[in-house]
């Protein structure tokens, strides 16, 4: 296993810019037009790909209003889990026509499957990849069924302990996968700033040896910034045509211009990261001339000692280096030369 992996010949690992998924979720809001917009949205704001959820309410979950299949509390108060599925999910014939809209545009398309009948359905559409949700980072025959397809796997982390995202690689490396990513994640919606221990990107990536990054669900950049700093190689946001739009995803989510400027930041800095290098860089070559140096300071004859009085350490940079002070200190000049003059061997005995 190694840390690098490729999604539609795109390559994704430390050594390539920063892969950034734009996650449309339920912001179709039950529109196939407002699910066009979004991966046009999307493609012109630079994101290398578009995200969709694979999934019916009835493969998700149950339709019960019993407390266990009801949600209490946060931005879902009070929804069955089959109402927010009922009113969030993407219809499955539509995932051809956006698939193909996709390519049209030239954008990346994938999706999160929720059972094997959506894996079964994607693997028809050619899915270059997978991403198996925090949600579902436990279901590991679900994860082995993709994991069989061969296709590269994103497995997003949130709520899951050190030992269970070890039992998820696990699982999808014996099922025969070869490119697993891992997602940093908090299952909250949205989640706070504080919650999000970016440390542990580092760790995970000693740790595990693959491709490590973000899903990130606060309501800013900032932590997504954060991630790539600390070598996150994928990041992975909601994205949405209107954060008033009233759908179940909608107000954690990035309109174009956010999502522009997150794309836009996250490659500069990655081009600030660069490798590691102690050399002169090609903006400071002009400014070398202003460090500091050894000048004459008083007016001086052949065979004249130097005394402490008679250099100092200046802005140019034309004279000796200053670490040489000392050592031309009672030493002879061998011509005589005038206060303002760079020092140097040629004039020194030695």
């Amino acid at each position: 296993m190694n840390n690098v992996i490729s999604i539609n010949n795109r390559k994704i690992g430390p050594s390539y810019c920063p892969y950034i998924i734009a996650e449309m979720s339920a912001n179709h809001n039950g529109s196939i037009n407002k699910a066009f917009k979004i991966i046009d949205m999307a493609k012109e704001s630079g994101a290398d790909a578009v995200k969709l959820q694979t999934y019916r309410p009835d493969t998700i979950t149950m339709n019960m209003r019993t407390p266990e299949f009801t949600i209490s509390g946060g931005l879902w108060d009070g929804k069955s889990l089959y109402e927010l599925y009922e009113e969030a999910f993407t219809p499955w014939e539509w995932h051809k026509p956006l698939f193909d809209h996709a390519k049209k545009r030239n954008i990346t398309i994938f999706s999160s499957p929720f059972d094997r009948t959506a894996v079964d359905l994607l693997e028809d559409l050619n899915t270059p990849a997978y991403k198996i949700a925090s949600f579902e980072a436990i279901d590991l025959p679900l994860i082995r069924y993709v994991a069989g397809t061969g296709k590269p796997m994103i497995i997003s982390t949130g709520m899951a302990d050190a030992e269970e995202i070890e039992e998820a690689v696990d699982t999808a490396k014996e099922g025969g996968c070869k490119e697993i990513a891992l997602l940093h994640c908090v299952s909250g919606y949205p989640a706070p700033v504080g919650d999000y221990n970016l440390r542990t990107i580092t760790d995970m990536t000693e740790k595990y040896g693959l491709v490590i990054g973000l899903s990130d669900h606060t309501l800013e950049n900032t932590t997504a910034l954060g991630a790539v700093a600390l070598g996150g190689s994928i990041i992975e946001k909601h994205v949405t045509l209107d954060k008033n739009g009233g759908g179940p995803d909608d107000t954690f989510s990035l309109e174009q211009r956010e999502l522009k400027e997150l794309v836009d930041d996250i490659k500069t800095i990655w081009e600030a990261l660069g490798t590691v290098d102690y050399g002169r860089k090609s903006s400071e070559k002009g400014n070398a001339q202003f460090r500091r140096s050894l000048y004459f300071s008083a007016n001086l004859k052949k065979g004249d000692v130097l005394f402490e009085e008679h250099i100092k350490s200046i802005r140019p940079g034309y004279g000796l280096p200053p670490k040489y002070f000392d050592e031309i200190i009672g030493k002879k000049v061998s011509n005589d030369v005038e206060a303002g003059t760079p020092t140097s061997w040629d004039v020194i005995e030695k």
